[in-house]
């Protein structure tokens, strides 16, 4: 079998679309530098893989971006297992009245997003190195987003320590996300869970919209632990 070099920062991120425009407006230029990184520095440091780069646009940026009109004004924002910075860097990018943090485990991932950070001047990002329960007590939002991290019943534990009374937390998922929270939950039941649905976003400017699901935690009861205890609690969190 022909072995071929991978790919190196020389490789061009696609031209983005035409949508593009509507979704990041004025921060457009900034999100086709981000493109460039991703296409580049971020595929030969293993965050993203070679064969994603065609599709950056369509499968990533403009997935992670649509989810912004479910974000208030100057609201603060977890993004767990941020990985390549999606949707985190993403929603830095559309969105700069927002405080996100980013909370990814692995040094090699931390270490590219404080290269994103510094290069596209974001300074409303901060990075956190760690799992979810490695960040208990050092910050509360009332958003916690996830995207390509684990199933909704293992969000739903590591992601409802981390938010406010009231909070939320956004789950982006493929096209199986209304099966996926008909199977997942019946394990909400420990959590303080208000409610749970499904939003597809960017049906008009999307070939195939953004599936969120999402929880919402009780404004009655600090999500701070289980309504009832369990054992046995999974330690993973993030990527």
């Amino acid at each position: 079998m022909k072995q071929h070099p991978p790919p190196g920062p020389e490789q061009e991120a696609p031209a983005p679309p035409r949508v593009a425009n509507e979704v990041f407006g004025d921060r457009l230029p900034l999100a086709r530098r981000f493109a460039e990184l991703l296409a580049g520095d971020g595929v030969t440091q293993g965050v993203i893989g070679p064969r994603e780069t065609p599709r950056l646009w369509e499968r990533h940026l403009l997935n992670c971006a649509v989810v912004e009109v479910m974000l208030p004004h100057r609201t603060r924002v977890i993004d767990l297992g941020s990985g390549a910075g999606l949707p985190g860097i993403v929603l830095a990018l559309a969105r700069p009245d927002l405080e996100l943090y980013l909370v990814e485990p692995m040094l090699r991932r931390t270490k590219w997003l404080s290269q994103v950070v510094d290069e596209l001047g974001l300074g409303n990002v901060r990075i956190l190195r760690g799992r979810a329960q490695d960040v208990r007590g050092q910050v509360r939002t009332p958003v916690v987003t996830a995207r390509a991290v684990a199933r909704t019943r293992e969000l739903v534990e590591w992601a409802f320590p981390l938010l406010e009374p009231g909070g939320r937390l956004l789950a982006l998922k493929g096209v199986s996300a209304e099966e996926e929270l008909a199977e997942d939950r019946a394990s909400f039941a420990p959590w303080p869970v208000d409610s749970a649905q499904v939003h597809r976003l960017g049906e008009d400017l999307l070939e195939e919209p953004t599936r969120v699901i999402e929880v919402v935690a009780s404004s009655a009861a600090l999500p701070g632990s289980p309504v009832r205890g369990r054992r046995g609690a999974s330690r993973r969190a993030g990527r």
